[in-house]
């Protein structure tokens, strides 16, 4: 049995320019909302994996769902809320009017919510929570399919990578949470 998950491709939101808070709030719901960019090539590694599972699973998101259709057009695939990434804290507060890159404020909302901050958002002990219940959902299709892919999130397929290695999967112990990066677990009976 085998389990490979993938992070999405990247999103057609471009826009980098300095945001307050407020307007990064705004930006995330964008980002949400754009689709992805469609690439001349694949990762072969990734391809293999598509083409070789019994079932694709998706987040709901846009940007999980497309990158799946980009990767086998024809295939069905189910998409769920269960596998979406997990979000980020509300920072509304205008601090001196401060304003920054949108990665910027990523990076420092991260942080903030890693250290306990989870304001409009779910907890890290949700998110936890959810991705057991997630790498549950992904070894059930795998007693079923034999061959299961996750088109999914950088941080939530990290999640559901450690789960799967708590449950007596084996895979890469270096996670890479690059666009269109394919990481497998298998189970040896």
């Amino acid at each position: 049995m085998e389990i490979s998950l993938i992070r999405h491709g990247k999103s057609q939101l471009t826009e980098n320019d300095k945001l307050s808070g407020w307007e990064f709030k705004k930006w995330v719901e964008k980002y949400d909302y754009n689709g992805v960019i469609e690439e001349s090539t694949y990762p072969s590694a990734t391809l293999g994996k598509v083409a070789a599972a019994n079932i694709i699973i998706t987040s709901d998101l846009k940007r999980a769902v497309e990158s799946a259709r980009l990767l086998d057009p024809v295939t069905n695939i189910i998409s769920d809320l269960l596998f979406r990434e997990t979000e980020l804290p509300s920072y509304t507060s205008q601090i001196f009017n401060l304003k920054l890159k949108p990665s910027t404020w990523a990076i420092v909302l991260r942080i903030l919510w890693f250290s306990g901050y989870s304001t409009n958002c779910e907890s890290l002990d949700q998110a936890k929570f959810r991705a057991n219940k997630a790498a549950q959902q992904l070894i059930d299709y795998a007693n079923e399919y034999k061959s299961v892919v996750l088109v999914g999130h950088g941080f939530f397929n990290m999640f559901i990578a450690k789960e799967l290695q708590k449950k007596g999967w084996i895979g890469p112990r270096k996670r890479d949470s690059k666009h269109w990066n394919c990481m497998s677990f298998s189970l040896f009976n």
